[in-house]
């Protein structure tokens, strides 16, 4: 059987699956979506949500890539060949995330740049869209590539393929040991001041604060379980294929606790740092925290740029936020172009040299569809539809599939006891067979009820159905079309021998 590639301590393992999951959404989604549900009441769902979904999709996800040992599609061909398109699925939704997000990253980098010159000046809303992003007239528009944002997209590529041409033990682990750290502190440094600033109280309440009236809002629940689902890295393949370098002894229920509560706790150092930023603006400009509160883009890019003008030695504080923010964003690409690289490396029997050179020529080339001056729009649909109807049908399907059709899990609630000294049991079993299904369907019919009533941002019906149902169709229709070519004669005996080896040290 060929040697794989593997984890040198469990220390790096988990600093990567922590690396991936914590990235933008953290710092730029979680904050909003606590305060906006409830404030402090917000916790109770979101714990519930971390618990009966989070680490238990960990868990499980953990358990089938330390099982089977392979990427995404093989994972799943070697659980059944029938259901090896579940890996392709999530391989096509990490493909297009993968180059979006890599746009993302290299305004970041630009804006850490800007923090320094302060070149976003009074009016930070107008320089991001007019003078930086040069955002087209209307949706569907290419409008050409934006200069601005080549430069840095080129280094965040140069980045993320060389990392991957270092291959696992002398790449991604050496990068997360360093990232991963320098993370933290930089943003506890953020928090530290941000606390310290004027009315970072009254942010800090707005925040915490909790309104027990919404706890029995299902929209609530909804957001907690959303927030779990995205920013934990589930139903990428990620986790599967990260785990699938681990030694064969290593303890995939422990790593998956100390991974979903690693990432909840730096969602909450992030809500902290955020909301007593905002705190600080709002009482700058003598308004409620509400009037200043938002999330993802704005808040990034227009809010912060302009707290970080009220501040003395305000490029120090620019440079940490969006530093954080490059970083945070660079250890999760990385994860993310690993299960394209796995996947189409062990498929089609290339090198890993040979299959970066291609899939990362692929994806330098559709991210630069982003970093167009409509590509704003193109991003925010893109992004709504692979998250809302990819991720979440994936997710579904790969419970439903494994868990009530093919009946195994079992199979992986022994495998994960054997290694771990945290034992799976009834809770583990109702989780993942009636709650995450339950949760995650019904997301997904709101969603679609939702947008069958309205179209997504108030975009163009032509707009919506071409960038967001079709490219949400067009992962599976790809993945089943991947999954008709078959493995190489070593794939199969290779899979036969895996599991013997499993059954023979008493694991079935």
């Amino acid at each position: 059987m060929e040697t794989r590639q593997q984890w040198g301590t469990r220390a790096e393992f988990i600093f990567a699956a922590v690396g991936s999951a914590v990235g933008l959404g953290n710092i730029w989604r979680f904050p909003y979506t606590a305060y906006e549900n409830g404030g402090g009441a917000f916790f109770l769902p979101y714990l519930f949500a971390l618990l009966t979904t989070g680490i238990s999709l960990l868990a499980f996800e953990f358990a089938l890539g330390h099982r089977h040992r392979g990427s995404a599609p093989l994972t799943f061909f070697r659980i059944h060949p029938r259901a090896e398109f579940i890996g392709w699925w999530q391989m096509c939704v990490t493909f297009i995330v993968s180059t979006y997000y890599a746009v993302i990253i290299a305004w970041s980098i630009s804006y850490t740049y800007f923090a320094i010159t302060g070149a976003w000046g009074k009016d930070t809303e107008s320089f991001l869209f007019k003078e930086y992003l040069h955002v087209a007239d209307k949706p569907g528009q290419f409008g050409g590539l934006v200069p601005e944002v080549l430069i840095p997209l080129a280094l965040v590529w140069i980045i993320v393929l060389g990392v991957a041409f270092k291959g696992v033990k002398k790449g991604i682990e050496v990068v997360n040991r360093i990232f991963i750290p320098l993370l933290v502190v930089m943003f506890l440094i953020i928090v530290v001041r941000a606390v310290t600033m004027e009315g970072a109280m009254q942010g800090l309440d707005a925040f915490f604060k909790p309104d027990w009236s919404r706890i029995f809002d299902g929209k609530v629940w909804l957001a907690a379980y959303g927030q779990i689902f995205f920013s934990l890295s589930l139903a990428f393949g990620i986790m599967i294929t990260y785990s699938s370098y681990l030694p064969k002894n290593s303890d995939t229920t422990n790593n998956a606790f100390i991974t979903g509560f690693a990432n909840s706790g730096f969602e909450l150092l992030a809500g902290i740092g955020v909301f007593a930023a905002l705190g600080f603006m709002a009482n700058n400009m003598g308004v409620p925290v509400d009037k200043v509160a938002s999330a993802g883009v704005g808040l990034a890019f227009v809010v912060f740029p302009q707290i970080i003008n009220e501040l003395p030695m305000s490029p120090l504080f620019g440079v940490l936020f969006f530093l954080s923010l490059t970083v945070a964003g660079i250890t999760s690409l990385i994860s993310l172009a690993e299960v394209c690289f796995a996947a189409v490396s062990e498929k089609f029997s290339l090198s890993r040299q040979k299959t970066i050179g291609i899939m990362g020529t692929l994806l330098v080339l559709v991210s630069l569809v982003f970093a167009t001056r409509g590509g704003l729009m193109f991003l925010d649909v893109v992004d709504y539809f692979a998250n809302n109807f990819g991720l979440i049908t994936i997710a579904l399907v790969e419970v439903v599939t494994i868990g009530l059709i093919l009946r195994r899990l079992p199979v992986y609630q022994n495998h994960a006891n054997f290694v771990s000294d945290i034992k799976l049991g009834t809770f583990w079993r109702v989780s993942l067979l009636v709650i995450t299904p339950l949760m995650l369907g019904y997301m997904l019919i709101d969603g679609t009820i939702q947008n069958i009533k309205k179209n997504y941002g108030g975009y163009p019906t032509e707009f919506v159905v071409t960038y967001g149902w079709s490219i949400a169709a067009a992962f599976l229709i790809v993945a089943l079309i991947i999954s008709l070519k078959k493995w190489n004669a070593q794939i199969h005996s290779d899979s036969a021998k895996l599991e013997k080896e499993w059954k023979d040290r008493g694991v079935s």
